[in-house]
């Protein structure tokens, strides 16, 4: 059984930066692709970014593009993303994922989310 936990949220304000970071536990070590989700207030759950197991393979939403950056430490067991220049459209709860690269992958495990606000 794979377990997901997020850190790393809060309040922010327009223009900030903000890193979060998901550490996973369980027998997979670093076999599968791991991205987030979020969702925003009153919205369906999103992608927004996916980095395959070796690290090479990264997707962004494209509204994320140029701002939020995936990336991975395998002997850690940890993805994160850091996200520069957020703005108030960015407020959501931020789920960490397995093994979703794209909009349209189901994923399978989720973590319980960490929540991102950011103030105009």
């Amino acid at each position: 059984q794979v377990q997901l936990v997020e850190s790393g949220g809060g309040l922010v304000k327009a223009g900030d930066s903000l890193t979060l970071s998901c550490s996973a536990s369980g027998q997979f070590g670093s076999r599968y692709t791991m991205g987030w989700f979020r969702q925003r207030p009153g919205k369906a759950r999103e992608f927004v970014a996916g980095i395959s197991a070796n690290g090479v393979n990264i997707d962004y939403r494209d509204s994320v593009k140029g701002r939020f950056i995936i990336s991975r430490e395998n002997d850690k067991n940890t993805v994160y993303l850091q996200m520069n220049n957020l703005n108030p459209e960015d407020t959501a709860r931020y789920y960490c994922e397995i093994p979703c690269r794209s909009s349209g992958c189901q994923p399978t495990y989720w973590g319980p989310g960490t929540l991102v606000t950011v103030a105009s």
